[in-house]
């Protein structure tokens, strides 16, 4: 397998004002062409410590891959620093200036002193042109290895490594062999019940093949990765793998996409060409938001209502005010009555609804903290469901959401989902 390593710089990164996604991006990419990443390095804006990385990058790895500290400010000091390590010097490139033109006028910005100083590229790469920005990709070659700078801004990245640098890695590295990844959603275990529970099953793995554990709020995501010479072989040994957990797990796998919950759920509503509502109470309308940061949602996602106070409980949703008097409202008749509300507003096929205490406060001995009470409806079939989390804020809120989605999950593809963890009703 050919070894990759994705450098990030800047200072931004390792003091956390900014995350970051270049580097998860860029794996997942590489892996679909096998190209393998081995190693993810992040560094600060010094001229040392990006050496010091180059160097060890360059000993174990035979495709570099950096992004970010390019830029026309002063702290953006790679191009120089690259020169110092291929051992060249900066010269401006006309072809380059028109680029920057180009983009500076599609902007209907003015150029300055900085933004042309883009132009000055080093002299010993191959510069791929920037269709998205202002500074330059450039590409080095040294005793068989290849290192490229990107832009640290996410969509030129990308448009890069899409549109030139993929291509052209395959060109200079054929890979020799596949890499194949399935992935897992499942339910009411904990990771490390569930590493327990497959600890056969993974001793007994192939060598070719291993089983990552990835938990979320409420969730376990395992990757089974698969590596081989053999296209069709690989398929077969990672078909067997996939039975044997099926048959493991019994009714526990949500889902087999490599997506967050929201994102599977985007396309078998889109698939099957259905809409969708939510009522929320304890989660504040964190639900919601999980959609409609997902492009093109409005296909299916009509709308939504955090009825946090009672009054909005009764007053929007017409829930009945006597049964949040009797049984308070965090419980069954009330999540049922916001569910079917949410479905009535907005005439959707489905709803999701959620009513809990989140805490860290507002519990009591019948109701702790983390009491949650979910309903979710399919046309004409609803189901509630009452759990018990943590003592965690923030978690008890991500958790009612992936719990939520997973019961209208349920619904919606029965042949994956036959038994869940919370108090069915």
């Amino acid at each position: 397998m050919i070894v990759v390593e994705i450098i990030t710089i800047g200072d931004e990164l390792l003091i956390g004002q900014v995350v970051d996604t270049n580097s998860a991006w860029m794996a997942v990419e590489l892996n679909k062409v096998g190209l393998d990443v081995r190693y993810k390095t992040t560094i600060g804006d010094n001229e040392k410590d990006i050496l010091d990385a180059l160097e060890k990058a360059f000993s174990r790895a035979s495709i570099v891959l950096v992004t970010g500290g390019i830029g026309p400010t002063k702290d953006d000091i790679t191009k120089k620093t690259l020169c110092k390590y291929f051992n060249t010097q900066l010269v401006f490139d006309e072809k380059t200036l028109k680029t920057i033109e180009e983009v500076i006028g599609r902007l209907h910005r003015t150029m300055n002193e900085l933004t042309r100083f883009q132009a000055y590229v080093p002299e010993n790469c191959t510069v791929i042109q920037n269709k998205m920005g202002t500074a330059p990709v450039t590409w080095f070659e040294k005793n068989g290895k290849i290192l490229v700078s990107m832009p640290g801004v996410p969509y030129e990245m990308k448009w890069a490594m899409q549109k030139e640098i993929i291509p052209r890695l395959q060109k200079a590295f054929p890979t020799s062999g596949f890499i194949q990844h399935q992935a897992y959603w499942v339910k009411n275990y904990s990771e490390s019940m569930l590493a327990l529970h497959l600890e056969v099953f993974e001793n007994e793995l192939p060598q070719s093949i291993k089983l990552a554990y990835l938990p979320t709020s409420g969730l376990v995501r395992l990757r089974l990765t698969g590596k081989g010479a053999n296209e069709a072989i690989l398929n077969q040994r990672m078909k067997m793998q996939r039975d044997k957990l099926f048959a493991l797990l019994s009714g526990n796998i949500v889902s087999e996409e490599d997506n967050a919950l929201e994102n599977v759920l985007d396309k078998i509503l889109r698939d099957k060409k259905l809409t969708l509502s939510v009522a929320e109470s304890c989660t504040g309308g964190k639900l919601a938001s999980l959609f409609t940061v997902i492009p093109g949602c409005s296909e299916y996602f009509k709308g939504g209502v955090v009825s946090y106070s009672n009054e909005a409980k009764i007053r929007i949703l017409d829930v009945n005010a006597t049964d949040i008097d009797k049984y308070g409202a965090v419980s069954q008749p009330v999540v049922e009555q916001m569910v079917l509300g949410a479905q009535h507003i907005f005439q959707t096929d489905c709803a999701i609804a959620v009513s809990g205490v989140a805490g860290p406060g507002g519990g009591t001995p019948e109701k702790p903290v983390g009491t949650v009470w979910i309903a979710v409806v399919y046309k004409g079939k609803y189901r509630s469901l009452k759990f018990h989390f943590s003592q965690n804020r923030e978690s008890n809120i991500l958790r009612a959401c992936n719990c939520g989605m997973t019961m209208l999950l349920e619904m919606l593809q029965p042949f994956l989902c036959m038994n869940f963890g919370g108090e069915d009703t």
